[in-house]
């Protein structure tokens, strides 16, 4: 849990590396990439064990058949905030990093602190449906933001647990996102900005 003494340690170096990570132009064009007629934001503030991934899915298969369209008219968008930022960083960072130990996420395989990303390239028994994989749902069209404050607070704890300088741990973070995954300047924004692309809202955990 992120304390306020640290979050209001961290504050100043998140808004600057906020302005340096993501410009408002390629923001505005990750919102409007978004298609489909029908269209739902999923709120991921937790990993919550693959839930914001399988509702996503769900919302792929259930939403064709109840509109009795093609999945090419859904459009879904999955917001990675908070403690839900880790199902968007590839197996090294998750290894480097202990992210299974930080974020207190278990290795299905293993039953212990997870040191790789199951929740894409996933095998049998890691998620509830493998298809919910997220690198699968990239590749059906699904959107994923990444929430840059969470990362740069997060980060900055990691790295001073590690002893480690809180800007080079934020780089290797956002260099070790999963290719199609969009850093966004915070998952608030870009709940709002969805929903004013016409998502409505889901909460994912």
């Amino acid at each position: 849990v992120v304390g306020l003494a640290e979050l209001t340690a961290t504050a100043h170096a998140a808004e600057a590396g906020n302005e340096a990570a993501v410009t408002a132009a390629d923001f505005a064009k990750w919102l409007d990439s978004i298609g489909g007629k029908h269209r739902q934001v999923f709120d991921a503030s937790e990993s919550n064990s693959g839930f914001p991934l399988i509702f996503s899915y769900v919302f792929l298969l259930t939403g064709a058949q109840g509109y009795a369209v093609p999945e090419s008219d859904l459009g879904a968008v999955i917001v990675l905030r908070h403690n839900g930022i880790p199902i968007a960083f590839n197996d090294g960072v998750w290894r480097k990093y202990k992210l299974g130990e930080f974020f207190k996420i278990t290795d299905p395989a293993t039953n212990a602190p997870a040191t790789r990303n199951f929740f894409a390239n996933s095998k049998a028994g890691d998620l509830m449906v493998p298809d919910a994989s997220v690198d699968k749902l990239m590749a059906r069209g699904v959107k994923v933001g990444v929430c840059n404050m969470a990362i740069t607070v997060l980060s900055g704890m990691v790295a001073k647990r590690l002893d480690m300088q809180a800007d080079e741990v934020r780089k290797d973070w956002i260099g070790g996102l999963l290719p199609g995954a969009q850093l966004v300047p915070s998952g608030v924004v870009a709940l709002n900005g969805a929903q004013s692309r016409g998502c409505t809202y889901c909460f994912a955990g």
